[in-house]
């Protein structure tokens, strides 16, 4: 771009000395050659004397003889001057003759582009009909991707309304975000026109084009819902129909403001990078997060189902009726999703206990956020290629977790009613982080705008240590950090605490570094060491894990919770913020090894899903370091933990029992698989006994979908270069499924085999024709022995990863999950130098991230190395 249009090079945002009211958009798809051509007219209200005008393109040709402004009257046509397209800054630059009419006039561009293969902005997806491949097309434009598809202002504050026409192949389906409201059909090609969208930003305008079936119901009020898939899946969507019509209802009550648009469809992709995108009244989503079958899907599946459709519908209201002002406020659209999403699956399915699972959310958060290289709630955006690494861990779990803390402390009434006013205040436009703060404060009459400003504007979060002095319960806050250091964040922390019952309960804010309460003043009696030594005495900080925070108790306090643990006197959120807290705070080295699986000891007869979940997962990650910490001592603590999930699996047992719970069905796969991983031979005879009968008849009751992934990793665990035939096998059923979530399980399983040979050969597998792009991660996730098989690989092929996946946040997940289980300073030092001369700013935060998380390890592996009579309380743990 010439020099003299540098003004507009490198800048966030767009200037705004013209902004968009209303586009007509006229798109012509060409499916078999996979490109398209279209033209936009852009109603611009031109609001300061300016000559030019700057907008957003990317990946297209501009025509500029098509290049146009009349202003509102038709009587004055000026034919741009100069039309300059910056690829790097992914803008054109518009310069006419003479300064633009004041007030509302016409921008007319003529434009062409390709249908990618990058699952962003205007792109293909293929599929088979009939036995035939065809392509379909479909759009993706969060977060700044509209660009890719028409020249636009693509940003969110810049509303407009929209009005599609699509010129496609007369046999096809074709969806936008509004409903048809003419079609005319010229042979072999129709026309099809749709009625203009209420104001809303680019991101969230959707077209979709290929040949698909659907189901179809209405919501109380008469919308009309559908949920469209591929031809001959349509049954697989019904359960997704049912979820949505009723979540809507919901939310029109929640909201206190009825759903805004005349219909609302639903369509599985087969190519989908993200799990789903909330376009306005066309939400897309990959077929594992919308499609249910019955005899194919596991109960987990069933659950995603659930909440990916209950968080896109979220969006709805929360993102789409009103709408972040800028990227920053990011959270403010998916942390109040994922909060919302919960909300509802609870009220539709009370018995998943799906509040307890959402500690799945805030420990991910709070893991992700324990980093000194997280970032804050809010963070800034300078260019549009920073936006993909903030739909994050913090953007969606941390700031769901905060949200549900000030729920918490400002009570669920009173926050539904501010929520409520919000929504109605801003309809239709846009608002930030500061503008929801103030309705709370204003219905609550709390400090809200302060308190929360701690939590959102800087990064990570606080531990909250303890302890009993003088009749006195003493706290301190300090910055957690999963390096053993200590950052300079302060907090205010709405503490909650009960003690022996959870009828004794007390709340407060601890504003200060350090504060204390004199127990009398909330049990009616003081509270001493000695006290706690009575039998049953215990004192629990951050009752139900409502805060997001660590806790770390003195060596009194904490062996009265392993003790009220064994007795089964706290309630299952507690059991695992107890677990969660310790292991973290180990992980650290903030506490010895020995001192945690000491407290996993006491949950021996754990029967709680989410509970038994995080233990396991924990256990999976103790077990990788205990590889590389003390070899020796490997044998002793898988023991050790077959001991521990050996009473609960043999509760459920392998087979389904009759009205048994959604949860039970889910953990039943859990608890196998991680039996199988460390070694029980009965597990894992009998879980290759179960594939055996699978092979032979696909529909065998011995191998239901929840537990089939436990009998894959058995199966691989058991494949060597001289013994393939499990492998082939896999591969086979592979090859013959149509189910994305079959599918994916398998990949999950692939590279848990002990080879390294054919840990590469999955590798290789996983980059061929034969795995869709968005699945290739599922693949790359390798046991211990196969980490250094999988950075070998990633270094061979970066080239084709970063070709093929760089343009969007696919490929963090491959730097992230080869980078990050490594635990040593040296293949640190070796990571880092491949990256010095490939790094790019899509990966950088990602990169330091996986970075000191190798650091992170490298330590605590030392720090176990060094730890004094180890050995010897492992050995009893596993005796």
């Amino acid at each position: 771009m010439e020099q003299k249009y540098s003004q507009f090079r490198g800048q966030p945002r767009l200037p705004k000395f013209a902004v968009p009211k209303r586009y007509d958009i006229k798109l012509k798809p060409d499916l078999v050659a996979c490109k398209f051509s279209g033209a936009v007219d852009i109603s611009v209200d031109v609001v300061a004397p300016t000559k030019f005008i700057v907008l957003n393109a990317a990946d297209l040709a501009v025509h500029p003889n098509s290049v146009r402004f009349t202003d509102q009257t038709g009587s004055k046509v000026l034919e741009a001057l100069v039309v300059e397209l910056c690829e790097e800054d992914e803008i054109v630059v518009v310069e006419f003759a003479e300064n633009l009419p004041i007030g509302v006039g016409f921008l007319c561009i003529a434009f062409e582009g390709t249908l990618n293969d990058k699952m962003k902005g205007f792109y293909r997806s293929s599929y088979e009909h009939k036995g035939e491949k065809k392509n379909m097309a479909v759009t993706q434009f969060e977060p700044a991707d509209a660009r890719r598809c028409f020249p636009c202002w693509d940003e969110p504050a810049c509303k407009a309304t929209f009005k599609i026409v699509l010129e496609v192949p007369s046999e096809v389906v074709a969806l936008s975000n509004m409903p048809v409201v003419e079609e005319k059909v010229d042979g072999n090609i129709k026309t099809v026109h749709y009625q203009e969208s209420p104001i809303m930003s680019t991101y969230l305008v959707a077209v979709v084009i290929g040949l698909f079936d659907y189901v179809e119901d209405f919501t109380s009020d008469g919308i009309k819902v559908r949920v469209y898939c591929q031809v001959g899946k349509a049954n697989q969507g019904k359960f997704a129909l049912d979820v949505a019509v009723k979540t809507l209802d919901l939310y029109k009550m929640y909201f206190a403001v009825p759903y805004s648009l005349p219909k609302l469809d639903m369509i599985a992709i087969p190519d989908f990078a993200a799990g789903a995108m909330e376009n306005y009244g066309l939400v897309t989503y990959r077929e594992t997060a919308l499609l249910y079958d019955e005899k194919h899907s596991a109960a987990s599946n069933k659950q995603r189902v659930a909440t990916v459709v209950a968080h896109e519908l979220a969006h709805q209201w929360f993102g789409n009726l009103v709408t972040m002002e800028w990227w920053t406020h990011l959270w403010l659209n998916e942390g109040f999703a994922t909060w919302v999403s919960y909300l509802a699956t609870d009220s539709l399915f009370p018995e998943w206990k799906i509040w307890t699972q959402f500690l799945d959310e805030s420990t991910e958060g709070l893991r992700l956020d324990g980093l000194a290289e997280s970032h804050p709630i809010e963070v800034e955006i300078n260019h549009a290629c920073e936006i993909d690494e903030i739909f994050d861990a913090i953007s969606y779990r941390k700031g769901a977790s905060v949200i549900r803390m000030l729920q918490s402390y400002l009570g669920p009434e009173c926050f539904q009613r501010a929520l409520a006013s919000y929504i109605k205040k801003y309809a239709c436009s846009n608002a930030k982080t500061e503008d929801l703060w103030a309705v709370l404060e204003e219905e609550s009459g709390e400090p809200v705008n302060k308190l929360m400003n701690s939590w959102t504007k800087q990064k990570g979060y606080p531990v909250v240590a303890v302890r009993v002095k003088d009749q006195k319960l003493e706290f301190d806050q300090s910055q957690f950090l999963l390096s053993g250091s200590h950052g300079d964040g302060q907090w205010i922390v709405p503490i909650t605490l009960c003690c022996c019952s959870y009828d004794a309960r007390k709340n407060f804010l601890l504003q200060a570094k350090s504060e204390s309460l004199d127990t009398k003043e909330f049990l009616g009696c003081s509270i001493s060491q000695g006290c706690l030594k009575e039998t049953g005495a215990w004192i629990k900080i951050n009752v139900d894990q409502t805060g997001f925070y660590r806790v770390k108790y003195d060596d009194e306090l904490a062996g009265r919770l392993r003790h009220a643990i064994e007795a089964k006197c706290l309630s299952a959120t507690d059991r695992f913020g107890i677990l969660d807290d310790s292991y973290a705070l180990c992980m650290a080295c903030q506490q010895p090894l020995a001192s945690l699986l000491s407290l996993m000891g006491a949950y021996r007869e754990e029967l709680e899903y989410t509970v038994l979940c995080n233990l396991i997962s924990i256990s999976y990650k103790i077990a990788r370091i205990a590889a590389d910490a003390t070899p020796e001592l490997l044998g002793y603590i898988e023991q050790f933990f077959i001991n521990l999930f050996q009473y609960p699996a043999e509760k459920l047992g392998w087979d389904p029992k009759q009205g048994e719970s959604h949860l039970d069905a889910m953990l039943r796969g859990e608890l196998l698989a991680a039996l199988v991983h460390f070694g029980h031979d009965i597990t894992q005879d009998e879980a290759r006994r179960r594939f055996d009968a699978f092979l032979d008849d696909r529909h065998t009751a011995l191998l239901p979908p929840d537990i089939r992934k436990v009998a894959y990793v058995a199966v691989m665990q058991n494949v060597s270069s001289s013994s393939r035939s499990g492998y082939e096998s896999l591969l086979r059923v592979y090859r013959e499924t149509d189910q994305s979530q079959e599918k994916t399980r398998i990949l999950g399983s692939l590279a848990s085999c002990p080879d390294p040979d054919i840990v590469l050969e999955v590798l290789t597998f996983v980059l061929s024709s034969e795995v869709r792009s968005q699945d290739a991660i599922f693949g790359v996730h390798v046991g211990i022995k196969g980490r250094e098989t999988a950075w070998g690989w990633l270094k061979d092929n970066w080239d084709h990863i970063s070709k093929t996946w760089g343009s969007g946040f696919l490929i963090t997940r491959f730097v992230s999950s080869v980078v990050s289980p490594f635990s040593s300073y040296e293949k640190a030092k070796e990571v880092e130098e491949f990256f010095a001369s490939r790094a790019k700013p899509s990966i950088a935060r990602t990169l330091k991230q996986s970075l000191e998380r190798v650091h992170i390890n490298a330590k605590w592996v030392q720090s176990i190395q060094n730890e004094e009579h180890l050995a010897d309380i492992v050995q009893e743990l596993a005796s």
